[in-house]
């Protein structure tokens, strides 16, 4: 028989955790594994959980929020031996889960992730601390880390909704800096930056034609500041390709380098939490080695 840890963070989502774990415990056996079931007790709990365990796991479920999956991917990565992944999503906006064809039933997610594929993943690292589908800087990034838990979780999206007009009427600062990528560099005025593995963000499908396993992470850069072109741009971003809207500035590469004049009042948003270092100089790149079991609805789309 397989091994299975699950490992589940239980102040994600509203489900009542001992009674969903039960569940999924149910559906592991079904498809011939044996299950463990640790709960986590603080923030980077999951990081040491994994990184602990012995080599003889055969599957690592995630059962919690996207924060909960950046631990669990960080700690897979100290490992010598790195370990079969997948993510049951249970937070607020859930990015990555709809990214990989997800909806909102945990169970059905399981029995699709159990018969599906195992798909190598591109880990991006920003000062080699991991991220798994977004870094952000600037305007609207800092609501994931700022929304306080106990709103999200009796309010969901509507939370982050909230913090999203605060932050929309106060002023937009702007970033002077510098960016290496593709062997040239630039300077400019920012007020927004994105480093991406995924096209979706804050529940919005931003990009087009991203794959997960390509090598490379996409970025997005803005310098808009005003309402009115806040307003249009989000306008825009159903409409048509927000990568060709003026103010917006769009670029792939397997390297990246920041250099800003100053460190930025607001850190780093990584995954939906907060980067724990605040400085002016920021390097983001691939590692590869993680490897994901994942439903089969999506992996034509997100990887080569």
């Amino acid at each position: 028989m397989k091994k299975s840890l699950l490992i589940c963070n239980p102040n994600s989502g509203k489900n009542n955790k001992d009674v969903l774990a039960k569940k999924c415990e149910t559906v592991l056996k079904e498809y011939g594994y044996s299950v463990d079931i640790i709960f986590t007790k603080y923030a980077g709990h999951a990081k040491k959980i994994i990184a602990d365990l012995s080599d003889d796991i055969d599957l690592v479920i995630s059962l919690g929020g996207d924060g909960t999956f950046n631990e669990v991917v960080t700690g897979n990565l100290k490992r010598n031996k790195k370990l079969l992944l997948t993510h049951i999503p249970l937070g607020t906006t859930n990015d990555l889960g709809a990214t990989f064809g997800m909806g909102k039933n945990p169970v059905n997610n399981l029995k699709m992730i159990l018969e599906g594929t195992v798909k190598d993943l591109d880990i991006c690292t920003i000062n080699d601390e991991p991220f798994v589908y977004v870094a952000g800087l600037g305007k609207f990034t800092d609501i994931a880390y700022d929304t306080p838990r106990n709103l999200k979780k009796n309010l969901g999206y509507l939370a982050y909704m909230i913090n999203a007009v605060k932050s929309f009427n106060q002023k937009t600062p702007l970033f002077e800096m510098s960016y290496t990528a593709n062997g040239e560099t630039y300077t400019g005025l920012y007020s927004l930056v994105l480093i991406c593995n995924a096209s979706r963000m804050g529940g919005l499908e931003l990009l087009q034609d991203v794959k997960m396993n390509d090598g490379k992470f996409e970025v997005l850069m803005s310098n808009i500041t005003t309402k009115k072109d806040i307003i249009r741009s989000l306008y825009l971003l159903k409409t048509s390709d927000i990568t060709k809207v003026s103010g917006f500035y769009f670029f792939r590469t397997d390297n990246l380098k920041i250099k800003l004049k100053e460190p930025p009042k607001k850190r780093f948003c990584i995954d939906g939490e907060m980067l724990k270092t605040r400085t002016t100089e920021y390097e983001i790149k691939i590692v590869k080695g993680i490897k994901m079991l994942l439903p089969n609805s999506e992996i034509d789309k997100i990887f080569v």
